[in-house]
């Protein structure tokens, strides 16, 4: 049922996402912070984790899972350093996942040729 409910979630995410970049003039990259930000919010406000727990896969992966991922490391900043946490928590927490796209995207543009839009 985990793989169900990651599976359904996700795809409402990514369709809603989807109607609201066709329906709205907004740009993607808005749109990417728009949902970075909602996570935080939810997060912030204690929504996040209960439906983290309940879709799994299918809430941690899309950008609102890295603005939730960014809370919780202020969160725990802010607890172990201080008002100081304020601005390195979300830092150490998103490293890894910066890291690794910056990373996997270096090598994917070495393996393929990457062309600019015309």
């Amino acid at each position: 049922m985990d793989y169900i409910n990651a599976f359904w979630v996700g795809g409402l995410i990514c369709a809603l996402v989807q109607i609201l970049m066709e329906k709205t003039k907004l740009m993607p990259g808005r749109i990417m912070v728009l949902l970075v930000c909602t996570g935080a919010v939810l997060s912030a406000i204690g929504l996040y984790e209960p439906f983290q727990e309940f879709a799994g896969a299918g809430a941690s992966v899309p950008l609102l899972g890295f603005g939730n991922t960014l809370m919780k490391g202020v969160k725990e900043g802010v607890d172990s350093q201080g008002f100081l946490g304020l601005f390195s928590g979300g830092f150490k927490a998103g490293a890894v996942g910066t890291a690794a796209a910056l990373i996997f995207g270096y090598i994917a543009s070495l393996i393929f040729k990457p062309k600019m839009k015309k």
